[in-house]
C-alpha cells in the first residue's frame, strides 16, 4: 500500500470514528447506533469504491452516452461512430433538419432520398440531365443538389454537393465527397473514427 492509499485509509477511519463518537454521545439505544454505524460504513465504502473504480466508471459513462446518442462519441478531437447492424450510422443536420445517414465509403457522392431532401429543403436541379450511378442494386438515376449547410457533430460543410434519388427509399448515404473532405478517417474494430 503506497503513501496515498494509506492517507486515504486513515482519513476514512477518522471520519468513521467521528461519526461513531457523535452517535455514542447522543446516548441512543445500541441497536440504533449499530444500524447507523453500518449505514455510514456502507456510504464510506461506496464512495471509496467509486474513487477506486473511477476509470472504469468513466468508460461505462462514455458507453452509456454513446448508446443514448446513437453510437456517436466525440473523443480526443475526433468523432467516433460505433458499428450498428454491420454499418455505421450517423445523424447529420442538413439545413437545420436532422437526417440519419449510413456512412458509405463505396458511394462517390453523398446521396439523399427524395423525401429527406424535400424535408431538409435541399436545392435540387430538376432541369439538368439526371446522373446515372452504379449501386449495389444496379444502375440508378439521381439528380444533382446542393445543401446550404451540412453538419456532422463538430464538422460543418457549406454549399455541399449531393445527389437526390427516388430509388433509395428511406436510406441516405454519406459518401466519399464528405469523407475525403476530412483530415482523415479509419476503422478500428467496431468503430469508425472521423478526424475533422
Amino acid at each position: 500500500m503506497d503513501a496515498d492509499q494509506t492517507a486515504r485509509l486513515i482519513a476514512a477511519l477518522l471520519c468513521m470514528t467521528l461519526v461513531a463518537s457523535s452517535l455514542f454521545s447522543r446516548q441512543l439505544p445500541m441497536g440504533q447506533v449499530f444500524r447507523m454505524i453500518l449505514a455510514w460504513a456502507g456510504i464510506f465504502a461506496g464512495v471509496f469504491a467509486l474513487f477506486l473504480f473511477l476509470p472504469e466508471m468513466k468508460q461505462i459513462w462514455a458507453r452509456a452516452k454513446a448508446e443514448v446518442s446513437g453510437g456517436v462519441e466525440q473523443k480526443d478531437g475526433t468523432l467516433q461512430v460505433r458499428r450498428s447492424d454491420e454499418h455505421f450510422y450517423i445523424d447529420a443536420s442538413v439545413n437545420g433538419t436532422f437526417i440519419r445517414f449510413m456512412i458509405d465509403s463505396g458511394a462517390t457522392t453523398t446521396t439523399m432520398s427524395a423525401d429527406a431532401a424535400k424535408s431538409a429543403g435541399v436545392d435540387v436541379d430538376m432541369d439538368g440531365f439526371p446522373v446515372i450511378v452504379s449501386t449495389a442494386n444496379g444502375m440508378a438515376e439521381s439528380r444533382r443538389g446542393r445543401v446550404r449547410q451540412l453538419t456532422v457533430g463538430p464538422i460543418t460543410r457549406e454549399d455541399f454537393p449531393v445527389h437526390v434519388s427516388e430509388t433509395l427509399g428511406d436510406t441516405n448515404l454519406l459518401g466519399m465527397n464528405f469523407l475525403s473532405s476530412l483530415k482523415g478517417w479509419k476503422i478500428e474494430g467496431e468503430t469508425m473514427i472521423l478526424n475533422p
